[in-house]
């Protein structure tokens, strides 16, 4: 057997995550560019992907864009290559959760939520797709979520759009990975990042959370490291259309 190590070896390979301003897609650009791969940060928020990139160094970029705008996705992919050439991953870690109420659910949460949570993965795909399939390689990974199959109160938006990501992922992989593409999606569990700032504000809610799980904690930043490196490296070849939990076992109680 050829060094196992090689398996999780990204050198010479093009990451964009979106969402990597801040919080899990922050923490998987750093992964990914540890990993060896050239990485393309996309938020819309200019500082903090500078900020991104002064702590990755000089393999990281950043492109300034809003994924929701299915107008500029062209655009955007085209930026996105000017850095390093066309990616060969694609992480969506961008995210919005209204926490709406189903009674009280706007028009302008629910089409918010869903253009940037399900559209977005979806049109930006098939936007840099065509590349992977000329390389004959190429790894998606949604970001699912513990809504993906159960219902939170104030949820009814962001979780239907987190079971809408769960066969997105599957429906991704019967058409894509024939072509050597795999898409997978990671389902976290309770992390502090900006999107679960008002559940660790509240201690006694995020107590509550740490015990549902079967390790008895909330989440780390270092617990998706392994997990988003499995899926974009090579080691993930013969996985695809899955979605790995990464909760603790908080799904499993």
């Amino acid at each position: 057997m050829d060094d196992p190590r090689t398996l999780f070896d990204l050198t010479g390979r093009v990451a964009c995550v979106t969402g990597a301003s801040s919080g899990l897609g922050r923490q998987a650009a750093k992964v990914l560019a540890a990993a060896g791969a050239r990485v393309v940060g996309v938020a819309r928020r200019a500082d903090a992907l500078d900020e991104m990139c002064a702590e990755i160094g000089d393999v990281a970029a950043a492109v300034v864009g809003n994924v929701a705008d299915r107008d500029g996705i062209d655009d955007l992919v085209e930026k996105v290559a000017d850095k390093f050439g066309a990616p060969d991953i694609l992480i969506h870690a961008a995210g919005l959760n209204t926490r709406e109420t189903a009674d009280e659910v706007t028009d302008h949460g629910w089409d918010a939520t869903l253009a940037l949570n399900l559209s977005a993965p979806f049109f930006l795909s098939k936007a840099m797709v065509p590349a992977m399939k000329e390389r004959g390689w190429g790894r998606i990974v949604n970001f699912a979520s513990l809504q993906t199959t159960r219902a939170f109160p104030g949820g009814i938006a962001y979780g239907a759009t987190k079971g809408g990501i769960g066969q997105l992922t599957r429906a991704m992989a019967e058409a894509w990975s024939p072509h050597g593409i795999t898409a997978n999606a990671i389902g976290p569990g309770f992390f502090p990042t900006e999107l679960t700032q008002a559940v660790f504000e509240d201690p006694e809610r995020a107590a509550r959370n740490a015990a549902q799980t079967c390790i008895q904690r909330n989440g780390r930043m270092e617990d998706i490291d392994g997990p988003i490196l499995f899926l974009c490296s090579p080691a993930s070849d013969y996985v695809t259309g899955q979605i790995l939990m990464v909760d603790g076992g908080f799904t499993a109680k």
